[in-house]
């Protein structure tokens, strides 16, 4: 497959490159890529695929939007629908093998890190999906993460932006045991690849619905656009459509300019450390020698620091915890306190906000700027938090930003009082439950698709 997917481009210009592959090199090498690529999961188990409904043309329906996304394994409905082009992380393309087929098919490559690059992107997107036919059609996972297909979460809005008719197609795995979902808390991409090839066949089915037409509505609002489309999709599957999008490892839904986790870091926490032995008390001493540290001047720790700090017997529970608050080896420690004091109701709302002001308070003239509110705000939710401009133009719509006006605005405004009466106390609940269950979430053992957690930390403390 590299072979072919490096000789199909082989000898032509940057230029050309940007061009779509036309004339011999596409009608010799595409037929004997798509064969390869089908004839890759023949032999792990995908023997046929059951077809539902009719794949539109690309003049019909330029681009084709796929849900739900289970795992690397849904690749398979590429070698289906004739290897259309696919938007991709441009880290993957130095990936073996991978990168050259990313090259073969001429894929959209964005850095997540750079915001040109998505600029960039949503440029290539558009250009290609208006181009009448003059590129070949493109499949998007408008999820953009694995889940496990109990729920449609939220469209990303990629694949509605130009505004064309979209084609749904559903993705269904009808087997005894589910070995192809690839999740944060499933198992690893190796053990799902080995769980799959072990079985006799894995059943797939691919449905493609009708092509859906946006009205001028939908055309000027992607958003929407991706909502109705998601809808459609969520009703045929008989799965709720969901509200929460991925940031980082958590799903997430919006409140305003806020993002609360699902599960939050700060509960996942408290039970790493509970299956440690960390006593509840022993959690409260700690947050409190976390506070005195931070005022101290101490605010940003690392993972061999965090070790001691709460009392963990090896590192690699250590990283684990960092990696829900950093994509480092270092975390702010005003992050972590606050929220395990939250989440392990050791303060009141009230007494928390009067805890975390001065903290966050980079000028000590007790007024925060947008910066100071974003980190405030992060560390009572447990989860940062990216997009405050709304709610920084709230709070000074009332005034000076003091903390004074931030409780008020948390307690009274229409939107962000939910965070205190509602979200907060979901919480409480949550961790009550979590509490009555011997610390496993739900009442489940720490496993995941019938093997184990992918983090290969075991959630049930025996």
């Amino acid at each position: 497959m590299w072979a072919v997917a490096r000789l199909r481009l082989a000898g032509l210009s940057q230029e050309e490159r940007a061009k779509p592959v036309q004339g011999w090199r596409h009608w010799f090498f595409h037929p004997i890529m798509c064969f390869l690529s089908r004839s890759v999961f023949f032999s792990m188990g995908f023997l046929w695929i059951k077809v539902k409904g009719r794949q539109a043309t690309q003049k019909e329906a330029p681009v084709l939007a796929v849900a739900p996304h289970s795992g690397f394994l849904d690749m398979l409905v590429l070698s289906l629908v004739g290897l259309p082009t696919v938007v991709s992380r441009s880290e993957n393309s130095n990936l073996p093998v991978i990168g050259a087929l990313l090259e073969f098919n001429q894929s959209v490559l964005v850095s997540r890190k750079d915001p040109e690059s998505r600029r960039k992107c949503v440029s290539q997107i558009k250009e290609r999906l208006t181009s009448n036919g003059y590129w070949p059609q493109m499949l998007m996972f408008p999820e953009g993460t694995t889940t496990n297909g109990r729920v449609l979460i939220k469209f990303k809005p990629g694949a509605f932006l130009a505004g064309v008719p979209v084609q749904p197609v559903l993705l269904h795995y009808p087997n005894k045991i589910d070995t192809v979902r690839w999740t944060w808390k499933g198992v690893s991409w190796l053990d799902c690849l080995w769980y799959t090839a072990a079985q006799f066949y894995t059943n797939v089915t691919v449905e493609f619905l009708p092509v859906y037409t946006p009205s001028q509505e939908e055309k000027e609002n992607p958003e929407l656009f991706a909502d109705n489309v998601q809808e459609l999709m969520a009703k045929v599957l008989g799965v709720p459509a969901t509200d929460y999008v991925m940031e980082g490892l958590f799903p997430v839904t919006k409140l305003g300019g806020l993002s609360l986790p699902l599960e939050s870091p700060s509960r996942e926490t408290l039970k790493i450390l509970k299956c440690q032995g960390v006593s509840n008390a022993q959690v409260e001493t700690v947050i409190n020698t976390m506070i005195d540290s931070c005022h101290s001047g101490q605010v940003m720790v690392t993972v061999d620091h965090l070790i001691s700090l709460l009392g963990l017997s090896d590192r690699r529970t250590a990283a684990q915890i960092c990696s829900f608050y950093s994509k480092s080896d270092t975390l702010d420690l005003r992050l972590l306190c606050l929220s395990l004091c939250r989440a392990a109701r050791l303060r009141t709302p009230e007494s928390l906000l009067h805890t975390a002001f001065p903290l966050y308070n980079s000028n000590g003239d007790g007024l925060l700027s947008a910066e100071d509110l974003s980190g405030l705000m992060a560390a009572l939710v447990g989860f940062p938090q990216h997009n405050i401009a709304e709610m920084y133009s709230e709070l000074t719509n009332r005034g000076q930003p003091t903390e004074g006006a931030l409780y008020d605005l948390l307690t009274t405004h229409p939107i962000y009082e939910k965070l205190f009466k509602e979200y907060f106390k979901h919480e409480e609940l949550r961790l009550v439950a979590d509490r009555n269950h011997n610390g496993v979430p739900n009442g489940k053992t720490g496993r995941n698709n019938g093997v184990h957690n992918r983090n290969g930390l075991n959630e049930k403390c025996d």
